[in-house]
């Protein structure tokens, strides 16, 4: 199967490139238990690859907990920073960015997190985020995903400013996969396993890893092994 050709990449973070997903979902089902309440797929996919504040208002929402959005990120970041500061990458993640990097196509990350969040989440690949061009942070953009305002900034900020048609995203979160639609791009999905087959529809391509990805299906040089 073949897509139409791009010529730039844009990552998102989360549960894409770094494996913190997981922590997240623990640390949120943690804060439920502690208040007997249910931390459901349906507020997971609410709030998956959306932004800090709109995740707190969320959960605070569904699970009737007794914080302001402020007390529950405190709570929040105090549960998973230490366990995100040395998340592992993905399956296939350091591949397709070298890969990419060494055939000159220009990547950048589109990320819902804050910008320090991103520095403490990342310090333990320095070498592999300096091959992106850029990233733009959730704060950055006046609507989050899944609006697509992150993707057209992060398209943007390529030196040669590249049209959303020509811009290829990978994305874990349906949020985000809509987002990229929005933006008029196409967007290669990696979601969890729980994620219904519904949510999925929006990408033009679904895969269950890197791993699986085939550059040359999105006219991008074929792997060299």
């Amino acid at each position: 199967m073949t897509f139409a050709k791009v010529t730039h990449v844009i990552f998102d973070l989360d549960g894409l490139m770094l494996d913190t997903e997981r922590i997240y979902q623990q640390v949120l089902h943690f804060i439920a238990a502690k208040h007997d309440a249910k931390y459901t797929l349906e507020t997971k996919l609410k709030i998956q690859g959306t932004t800090e504040i709109y995740t707190a208002e969320t959960v605070i929402a569904d699970m009737n907990l007794p914080y302001t959005p402020e007390e529950f990120l405190e709570v929040y970041w105090q549960l998973a920073t230490e366990p995100v500061k040395h998340a592992k990458l993905m399956p296939g993640v350091t591949k397709l960015v070298r890969h990419l990097h060494e055939h000159k196509i220009p990547i950048c990350i589109a990320t819902s997190c804050g910008r320090a969040a991103h520095e403490v989440k990342t310090q333990d690949y320095r070498k592999l985020m300096s091959l992106f061009s850029h990233v733009v942070c959730g704060p950055e953009v006046k609507h989050g995903k899944p609006a697509p305002d992150i993707f057209l900034m992060a398209a943007a900020k390529f030196d040669d400013a590249p049209q959303p048609k020509d811009c290829l995203v990978f994305e874990d979160a349906p949020n985000g996969a809509r987002g990229a639609v929005a933006a008029g791009m196409q967007v290669v999905l990696v979601p969890d396993p729980d994620v219904p087959e519904k949510w999925r529809k929006p990408a033009t391509l679904v895969l269950n890893s890197l791993e699986e990805f085939q550059p040359e299906a999105f006219g991008l040089p074929r792997y060299d092994d």
